[in-house]
């Protein structure tokens, strides 16, 4: 290659990494948004969300509720900007716990090996047979309804994922020239895996985390919509379009409201995760 094609391509390179950035700037400012509003839901509702008035109910989008109005007169932009607080909340919560326990089991599994390993990879496999939604409903519905039985149920099966992400990473990376070098400085197995290991096996880990956020998101609003999750009055996404899905022909605001809330934010965080694996991927 002559040196005009390879500042051609170095050039090329840094025109793409800019513009990566510049994509991961939008996104993760966009996520913060939708952690803000779930946060600071309260003070951005215009009306009370748990307010009821029958003599509103069903009325149509319009300058005064410009998500209308639900079966009890209730303020639907109002419920919507709440059931982000356990809707986007619960879900973060989720993934960190699941990243969190994934990953201490997967890098502890590869670092020791031996029978400790073969026995969490087994364990693994069992939680990873089950369709993972399926599974949930049963776990949930053992524990019965609520937002924190539903954030249990489904972290129960889907922590595997990160361990075996965790563990082929920590394998590839116990090998490394410089994990040899801090064994033979005397190195404690502890701080091998926090100096060395956690800080190379970061990205990966954190790509499939911010990836997952979408997935869980819909997860829980899935169990909610049955029954197995946020319970009423609860302002939730899942368990809003559950209450109105029998009304979606006549009045489809009630359903489409936090549908759209879903979407919305299902779209903004695989996007920002995809944004995130380019911008760490070193090719």
């Amino acid at each position: 290659m002559s040196s005009e094609s390879r500042q051609v391509s170095v050039r090329q390179l840094k025109v793409k990494k800019c513009n990566t950035k510049c994509r991961l700037i939008v996104f993760a400012t966009l996520a913060i948004c939708l952690v803000a509003v779930a946060v600071f839901a309260d003070r951005l509702c215009p009306y009370d969300p748990y307010a009821q008035d029958l003599s509103l109910s069903y009325q149509a989008p319009s300058a005064a509720h410009i998500m209308g109005t639900d079966t009890y007169g209730r303020d639907m932009f109002s419920r919507v900007i709440v059931g982000a607080r356990a809707s986007i909340l619960s879900t973060l919560a989720l993934v960190c716990i699941i990243t969190l326990v994934g990953t201490a089991v997967g890098t502890i599994s590869g670092f020791i090996g031996g029978k400790v390993d073969a026995i969490v990879m087994r364990v693994s496999d069992f939680f990873l047979a089950f369709p993972g939604l399926v599974f949930a409903l049963a776990v949930a519905a053992l524990l019965g309804g609520g937002v924190l039985n539903a954030i249990i149920a489904l972290a129960v099966i889907s922590w595997p994922k990160y361990a075996r992400v965790a563990r082929s990473q920590t394998l590839s990376v116990k090998v490394s020239s410089f994990v040899q070098a801090a064994v033979l400085a005397g190195d404690n197995p502890p701080q091998i895996i926090f100096r060395h290991i956690l800080p190379n096996i970061f990205g990966p880990i954190l790509v499939t985390a911010m990836l997952d956020i979408g997935t869980m998101t819909m997860e829980l609003a899935g169990l909610s919509f049955l029954g197995l999750g946020a319970q009423p009055p609860i302002a939730e996404w899942g368990s809003m379009m559950s209450s109105g899905r029998s009304m979606l022909q006549t009045y489809p605001w009630v359903v489409l409201s936090p549908g759209i809330a879903i979407f919305i934010s299902v779209v903004i965080f695989n996007l920002l995760g995809d944004t995130v694996r380019d911008y760490l991927d070193p090719k």
